[in-house]
């Protein structure tokens, strides 16, 4: 009989032709797993169809890592021997490495029947359902192992899985941390530390762990993110922005890092480069409406009307119905000029929700800007019942009514922005005008005085609480007012003319002619008024 055509048992080994099995195990042993692949497909194609030459194959295509290739060659062998001692295990492996976890649990599941104390069977069936989202039916499985031997790594690792996903975050991280000093399970354990924390929003233990993951390996995606959110979530945006820059260069085509990073350069403050991250970011996802958003207002911010527009336009194409872009934009078509336009969208705005308070203001503003005070009357008074509380929408409803001639409504709105800051220095000044323009000078003067008192040193100020003194004949105080505004603004001719007045009036002729004449040097067509005046001398 031919030696080369003697076959050897099949065993579950290096199975082949005497010759090739000689060839292929020596290559074997040197480590030359590839021609040893390439001696057992010869002996392949010379015929030799056995089932020990197809698990010879299988094992090495497994070595290296050509687990398509394996998984074909252990369902040959299984075709041949169901039952062939380790092939529905080496089967699972192949699958369970290619992520296929379904038919690796199925495969797991015969190897544990066929033997049952194999502890690597009931592992990978575990690992599989947890995959599989079946943490009850995982943790039996680790159990099992861990009752003949409470210390297996990767059993306590699994268990912890198991309680991680039912949210038992304190109990599975008991379990990790007994483990950090495995060297097989150190990495996976941190990353699943810096999950808990992170869930845990215990951003101590997110950072310790994130820390020591990075010593392991320098550019853990997981460590930095949980750094970064850690960042994000104590404010500092200065580091945030460090660690969102290191993961945009390990992930360049990551639009949730450009994004995040776009994010902590804004909170900084470093608008160009935030800029930059955000348009990066609206390149990788341009449906990414976020993105254009936010680019849009700091353009805005910055002034860039035109990038901004562009950026809130696109915002708008992919979400129609925005409400707050569209105010946006409207607000950016005002600086651009196009009123027009712009008051177009606050009406539509409007119109769509009646309770959109800022489009209703904008629209007030954008009426009293083109001077239709009926209708930015009508907004304003809108803001107002809607939020009785809002400063600003009081002070333009007077200012509106007051341009309409409905006085009484107007100093009712300065009076309700009084009320909500006595403080007002705006009310106060317009509600001393309109009591002057009502001839209600008790009024003015007190609305002058209050403003007075909360410290305004406008000369103006001065000269016209001076006139309403002097009109109620406080001539003491009215020259005391003048002297004020002249302190203020040395060339105030008019000041200086009605203090000369005034001191006429208390006897002091002498003053007065020297206040005259300052004025008139100052602005000589003040000599009208000095002669027609009934306060003027020889009058």
């Amino acid at each position: 009989m031919n030696d080369d055509k003697t076959r050897t048992s099949a065993n579950g080994s290096l199975g082949v032709k005497p010759a090739s099995l000689a060839a292929a195990v020596s290559l074997h042993l040197e480590g030359k797993l590839q021609e040893a692949l390439e001696e057992v497909n010869r002996a392949i194609e010379g015929g030799d169809e056995s089932l020990g030459v197809f698990a010879a194959k299988a094992q090495i295509q497994f070595e290296l890592d050509l687990f398509e290739d394996a998984a074909r060659s252990y369902a040959k062998v299984l075709s041949m021997n169901p039952r062939h001692a380790g092939g529905n295990l080496n089967m699972a492996a192949c699958l369970e490495r290619l992520g296929r976890w379904q038919e690796a649990a199925e495969f797991f599941e015969k190897a544990s029947v066929a033997e049952p104390g194999r502890r690597e069977a009931r592992l990978g069936l575990g690992i599989c359902l947890l995959h599989l989202d079946k943490p009850d039916a995982a943790e039996e499985c680790f159990d099992q192992i861990l009752g003949a031997e409470p210390q297996h790594a990767t059993a306590l690792f699994g268990r912890a899985v198991t309680l991680q996903l039912r949210k038992q975050f304190a109990e599975a991280a008991r379990i990790y941390r007994s483990l950090l000093g495995s060297d097989e399970k150190t990495e996976e354990c941190l990353v699943n530390l810096v999950n808990i924390g992170l869930a845990t929003q215990d951003y101590g233990m997110t950072a310790e762990c994130a820390e020591r993951l990075l010593t392991l390996r320098p550019n853990s995606l997981t460590a930095l993110e949980g750094l970064a959110s850690c960042a994000f979530a104590l404010s500092d945006y200065e580091a945030a922005a460090r660690y969102c820059v290191r993961l945009t260069e390990c992930t360049p085509d990551s639009f949730d890092h450009w994004f995040n990073l776009g994010v902590a350069y804004q909170k900084t403050g470093n608008r160009a480069e935030a800029a930059q991250a955000y348009a990066e970011a609206a390149r990788l996802r341009p449906d990414a409406k976020q993105a254009h958003i936010n680019l849009g207002a700091l353009h805005q911010e910055s002034g860039d009307w035109e990038q901004a527009r562009s950026a809130y336009e696109r915002a708008l194409a992919i979400a129609p119905e925005l409400a707050e872009v569209e105010r946006n934009l409207g607000a950016v078509l005002e600086k651009q000029g196009e009123s027009e336009q712009a008051e177009r969208i606050y009406t539509k705005l409007v119109a769509r929700n009646g309770d959109f308070e800022d489009a209703w203001f904008r629209l007030g503003f954008s009426r009293l800007r083109r001077e239709d005070f009926r209708g930015a009357a009508e907004a304003f008074e809108t803001c107002v019942h809607k939020r009785s509380d809002w400063p600003e929408a009081q002070l333009n409803l007077g200012i509106s009514c007051w341009k309409t001639g409905d006085l009484e409504r107007a100093s009712q709105a300065f009076e309700g922005l009084l009320a909500l800051n006595p403080a007002s220095a705006d009310a106060l000044r317009a509600l001393a005008a309109l009591s002057v323009e009502q001839n209600n000078f008790d009024n003015a003067l007190r609305y002058q005085a209050a403003l007075i008192d909360l410290g305004e040193r406008g000369p103006e100020l001065f000269y016209n609480t001076g006139l309403l003194l002097q009109k109620s004949g406080q001539l003491e105080d009215a020259a005391r007012l003048y002297r004020e505004a002249i302190d203020e603004r040395a060339q105030f001719p008019e000041a200086l003319l009605n203090l000369g007045h005034v001191l006429k009036s208390l006897g002091k002729q002498d003053e007065a002619r020297d206040c005259w004449k300052q004025a008139l040097e100052q602005k000589p067509d003040l000599s009208e008024a000095y002669f027609v005046s009934s306060e003027a001398p020889g009058a």
